[in-house]
């Protein structure tokens, strides 16, 4: 995803980046949860200025014990709807990682910035670390913004961004994994209230099409971040051969997913790669140990995963649904 783009749109140079991400160390707390409430405000004020926290030490077992770190954060679960790939879940807000080839990295993405509401918060907890690769990268989204050339970011931010999903082929999650129902009259309602197009086919699968905005200012810093999943779930993002199948399988307009311009217009391979390589440019990665937790600001930070060897169990717990004072991303208005 790194591939050089030709002119004339220049190529960002991916550079070796320190981890600006406050590590923290603790001993093993008897319990985990009650060190968080106990840190709640230093951890919180530790997020506003860095978009991620880590913390070495804690020693979480079980994703249970992510959920009660969760709580005590203050930090109300978010129940997931509109997944883009199956995940189990374990407990109120906790969920698995979503089902992604262990040989392919995951991009970088803000977790349901395809949805009006969506988690303030993620926490990450490593209850069983890989063998070899399999971090989890994060990524500045205000300094993404920065970097995308003007035509690209201003584009996006004056027209937003289109994302359409296909469901029920057997590719990606099923229409009761993304809305939590088969029943269609409940998923007709969900799509009606939070500014999804929807479209039944006769052979049964579900069609949808929702415009967003790319751009997002942070409630608290005041800052405009790139908070889109524009790259993440294009058809060019795709593993080439994968991408060669569903196309000859499924059509272009049966694709689990796709993205494009607000209005509609498709986004190009050199495009997709630009914003991949500005992400990798500004990515940074560190090993996964087990116990570990890792705090991210959803607005603020991007977050992805590298391809891996050996059983890797991280789970995600949600949280805080946010007020920002910006609510224009929320374009429900498709052209």
């Amino acid at each position: 995803m790194t591939t050089p783009i030709p002119t004339p749109i220049p190529t960002p140079v991916p550079l070796p980046r320190p981890d600006p991400t406050p590590l923290l160390r603790v001993d093993g707390p008897a319990d985990p949860a009650d060190w968080a409430a106990a840190h709640r405000e230093a951890l919180r004020a530790a997020l506003v200025e860095h978009g991620a926290v880590r913390v070495h030490g804690l020693g979480i077992r079980d994703p249970a014990m992510a959920g009660e770190i969760l709580r005590g954060l203050g930090a109300p679960a978010v129940t997931e709807k509109e997944a883009f790939a199956p995940r189990q879940r374990h407990a109120p807000g906790v969920y698995s990682s979503s089902r992604w080839p262990p040989n392919q990295p995951m991009c970088m993405h803000h977790e349901l910035s395809y949805a009006l509401e969506f988690p303030a918060l993620l926490l990450f907890a490593c209850l069983s670390a890989p063998t070899a690769g399999g971090a989890t990268a994060t990524a500045d989204s205000a300094a993404v913004l920065d970097a995308l050339p003007p035509t690209v970011s201003e584009r996006f931010t004056r027209e937003g961004w289109q994302l359409a999903r296909s469901y029920g082929n057997g590719i990606g999650a099923s229409v009761a994994e993304a809305f939590g129902t088969e029943d269609r009259k409940r998923v007709e309602a969900y799509c009606r209230a939070n500014a999804i197009a929807f479209d039944w086919r006769p052979d049964g699968t579900l069609h949808t099409r929702q415009r967003r905005g790319a751009v997002l200012r942070h409630p608290v810093t005041g800052h405009r971040c790139w908070f889109n999943q524009i790259a993440f779930l294009n058809e060019w993002t795709l593993d080439p051969e994968i991408r060669e199948y569903l196309l000859a399988e499924f059509g272009a307009d049966g694709l689990p997913f796709n993205t494009y311009y607000g209005d509609g217009d498709p986004v190009t391979e050199e495009t997709v790669r630009l914003v991949n390589a500005v992400y990798e440019a500004h990515t940074v990665r560190r090993p996964w140990r087990a116990g570990d937790l890792l705090l991210v600001d959803n607005l603020r930070t991007a977050h992805g995963r590298e391809a891996f060897e050996g059983p890797r169990e991280v789970v995600v717990a949600m949280g805080g649904p946010p007020q920002p004072d910006d609510r224009s991303r929320q374009r429900g208005d498709l052209p």
